[in-house]
């Protein structure tokens, strides 16, 4: 398996406490980037900007990553633009949540 995927299934493994849903399946996740050298670079926002939980996601998300025996550093990047809509979620995120 190519380290990219390893890192989106650890990300996979990074639940919303408020949703219950993983963070790629609600479409949190923007845009990850892996070198050749094992540093990943992860582009992220959250459902709101006052979420009061950012803290926890985003530590959960480098934690995540960094569980991946080749991942030598991961920078975590919030960002607001693209604000995050519904639409961004995957069918199994929808589904999770009863068909958004």
């Amino acid at each position: 398996m190519e380290l990219k995927d390893q890192v989106m299934s650890a990300l996979k493994r990074v639940i919303d406490p408020e949703l219950g849903v993983n963070v790629v399946d609600l479409g949190l996740i923007y845009q990850v980037n892996v070198d050749e050298d094992g540093n990943v670079s992860i582009r992220m926002t959250l459902t709101t900007p006052g979420c009061p939980l950012h803290d926890s996601i985003s530590n959960g998300v480098r934690q995540a990553v960094m569980s991946v025996p080749e991942v030598k550093n991961v920078d975590v990047e919030l960002v607001w633009e693209p604000a995050w809509t519904p639409e961004r979620m995957t069918e199994e995120g929808r589904r999770r949540l009863g068909g958004i």
